[in-house]
């Protein structure tokens, strides 16, 4: 089944795209939720010529995209947290402590779009994925020391 997603969902798609799912979740989650609708002939149409009329504030969306990309490769993020005398952390660093100390210092990033590779368990640097635009990632890297 194919279907136009209405917003970014992650492992699937961002907001716009045309994407084919299995028809139980297009149907009974999709679709009921509001993410998507169903990719009609002239649902498709319609979708085209949006996509027409946005082109360009798409590129202006992509070029401030790009700016706050530029803004957070020059970020240094250092992240305390406690830890045992081997060094392993109580606990772990996720997204929503990255946002916060991406935020306190003047850059406003979703969580959602924030992706941890490697489980942070142990004291040392990490890198961290932000997706900013769909053609737009950035990698942060940051350090988690002792507390």
């Amino acid at each position: 089944m194919e279907i136009i997603l209405k917003q970014y969902i992650a492992n699937l798609g961002h907001k716009d795209d045309v994407v084919g799912v299995k028809n139980g979740y297009g149907r009974n989650f999709l679709i009921p939720q509001g993410f998507a609708i169903l990719a009609t002939k002239a649902a498709k149409k319609v979708h085209a010529e949006n996509l027409k009329q946005r082109a360009h504030k798409e590129e202006k969306i992509k070029n401030e995209a790009i700016a706050l990309a530029e803004t957070i490769k020059s970020v240094e993020i250092k992240i305390g947290a406690k830890t045992s005398s081997t060094g392993k952390i109580f606990g772990s660093v996720n997204t929503i402590q990255i946002a916060d100390i991406l935020k306190s210092k003047g850059i406003e990033v979703d969580r959602k779009k924030i992706l941890i590779k490697d489980s942070v368990k142990e004291i040392g640097t990490y890198k961290a994925v932000i997706k900013l635009h769909r053609e737009v990632d950035v990698e942060l890297p940051f350090e988690v020391f002792s507390e």
